[in-house]
């Protein structure tokens, strides 16, 4: 007998047993010996043995599938949410079906349309910055499809959302700037339509505002894009002037490495005449010079959290609106060492 391919009439073929006993030894069905149980997972185990998912979705009329769509998969922060969402997934017997939109809504609009269509039991979605119309997930709300949203948050009424404290995070990374002698701080934001964004930025209002500064609004700079060389040319630009900043919180650890980068060509210390924290905690912030401070995000909590909240909408058919929010943390670096006097 070939493994991997065994059925339930295999292995009662092999014990002399029926079908259907075969399949309540496995579901532990009270009325099976012990010993009858033990021989068929056994012999199930040796044989490679597998519930088949067709005739398990047909017969409970799902595909123990999930769907996921995230801006990127090479973003550090999403393929740690992913790592969550699929051993939460796994480990409750489900697959995942993962789409990346790389920011493009027309590109969401039609993943979400083919995951629906080819029968996926729930939906796990962190949008596209450059959605700005969520009838596409209005809809699946609508019709009581189960959907999580995750890390950004759509413009609509009810929505089940997993998020972390980005305007405490981002408040904890200024006010350790200001800690550290750093008061003139340049706040390198995302891309403004996002709730992600403005909740960090009104964090770094926050703490500038706790600690008596005045920060004008030049003092804020959107990064849509959130690119190396975005953020290098912007960067170039404000601290060439004579009033330049002494600080930088940047919304993403990209735009932060862009600000680094600019302020090592015009000669800048860093730290000492410039302090800088990022948003993240990339793998790549520990290993730049200098080591880059961060607000780390819990991406394998969020991904977990979220397909254990999407899991119990599919298991009980009840839909309930909410946000969880998880904590971040402040790592610091060398990047954020004190202001030389």
């Amino acid at each position: 007998m070939k493994t991997g391919q065994s059925t339930i009439k295999d292995i009662a073929k092999a014990l002399k047993v029926s079908p259907s006993t075969v399949s309540r030894a496995l579901k532990d069905y009270p009325g099976i010996s012990e010993e009858t149980k033990a021989k068929v997972k056994q012999l199930a185990e040796a044989l490679n043995y597998r519930p088949n998912a067709v005739a398990l979705s047909l017969r409970k009329r799902r595909s123990y599938t999930l769907g996921v769509i995230i801006p990127e998969v090479v973003h550090f922060f999403f393929s740690t949410v992913i790592s969550g969402i699929e051993e939460a997934a796994i480990a409750n017997g489900y697959n995942v079906i993962l789409c990346q939109t790389n920011e493009d809504y027309s590109r969401e609009v039609k993943m979400v349309e083919t995951m629906v269509s080819n029968q996926i039991d729930g939906l796990l979605v962190s949008h596209s910055r450059n959605t700005e119309d969520f009838n596409h997930f209005q809809t699946l709300l609508d019709n009581h499809f189960p959907i999580v949203f995750f890390d950004r948050i759509p413009k609509l009424a009810t929505t089940a959302n997993v998020i972390v404290d980005d305007f405490q995070g981002a408040h904890d990374a200024t006010k350790h700037l200001i800690s550290q002698g750093y008061r003139d701080i340049l706040h390198l934001a995302g891309p403004l339509n996002l709730a992600i964004s403005q909740n960090r930025r009104a964090g770094y209002q926050q703490a500038m505002k706790d600690a008596g500064i005045h920060h004008p609004d030049a003092r804020v700079i959107e990064c849509p894009s959130g690119t190396v060389e975005e953020s290098v040319a912007i960067c170039l630009e404000v601290f060439s002037q004579p009033d330049r900043p002494d600080g930088i919180f940047a919304s993403n650890d990209v735009a932060a490495a862009g600000g680094i980068q600019a302020l090592k060509e015009l000669g800048i210390q860093v730290p000492g005449e410039v302090g800088v924290v990022g948003f993240s905690n990339w793998q790549f912030s520990s290993m730049i010079e200098p080591p880059m401070s961060s607000v780390m995000q819990p991406g394998f909590l969020m991904g977990e959290a979220a397909t254990k909240k999407l899991l119990n909408f599919i298991e009980t058919e009840s839909y309930e609106a909410g946000t969880t929010v998880l904590k971040t943390e402040l790592i610091p670096r060398r990047s954020s060492h004190p202001k030389k006097c």
